[in-house]
């Protein structure tokens, strides 16, 4: 029987559980079996990994996170770690495996492609900074999540004639939001990044600044 592999790399994003319960059911219809690897590539490298079924996915879909959880792996960097997860991948006969992460997570698909593993890549990361999708697995629910609490930050702010500085998360994509009673103004954080006059900016300077 064929037997595939799934891990979920990185940050947690989104929709991550709905993507393994995909998976999984889509393997099983085809009569392939699949593993669920822990952890990311720790659990590829220390062998974490569990037999996959219908009941261990069921109900997952409307769960945050990642039901198979995960990690950044320094180990995987290394030529010693690659070849240990491959050791793993080979001796529960696996010569697939699907990815979801970010550009880091794919960075090691691609290692692992060099090892002859076979490969799937899903973008699955909040920053949505992936060159070859429009949207990235959890991206819009991350946007729809801002939205609700700048709208709920912003009704304070107005109550009390304040401005708020609100940093979204986002990688190279991340954004400084000031909120000025009825205004809203978002910021480039890599523009900030390179002009020194507001990175030098005190907390209070800097909120002065967004709400001009």
């Amino acid at each position: 029987m064929k037997k595939i592999g799934i891990l979920t790399s990185g940050g947690d994003a989104p929709g991550m559980n709905s993507v393994i319960h995909t998976v999984v059911h889509c393997a099983m219809t085809y009569g392939m079996e699949v593993m669920g690897i822990e952890r990311g590539y720790s659990g590829l490298i220390n062998d974490e990994m569990k037999l996959m079924s219908y009941k261990s996915v069921e109900d997952i879909m409307q769960r945050g996170g990642t039901v198979l959880k995960t990690a950044r792996c320094e180990g995987f960097l290394t030529a010693e770690g690659r070849q240990a997860a491959l050791k793993n991948l080979r001796l529960h006969g696996m010569d697939s495996l699907i990815i979801c992460g970010g550009d880091g997570s794919f960075h090691g698909a691609l290692e692992l492609k060099k090892l002859g593993i076979n490969v799937i890549c899903i973008p699955c990361t909040i920053d949505n900074d992936m060159g070859y999708t429009d949207y990235a697995i959890g991206f819009d629910t991350a946007v729809g999540t801002v939205l609700d609490a700048v709208s709920k930050i912003q009704d304070t702010a107005s109550s009390h004639d304040r401005t708020t500085i609100v940093e979204v998360m986002g990688r190279n994509c991340g954004q400084a939001i000031g909120i000025q009673k009825d205004t809203v103004i978002s910021m480039d954080l890599q523009d900030a990044v390179e002009m020194p006059a507001i990175c030098n900016l005190e907390l209070i300077e800097l909120a002065d600044f967004l709400s001009k």
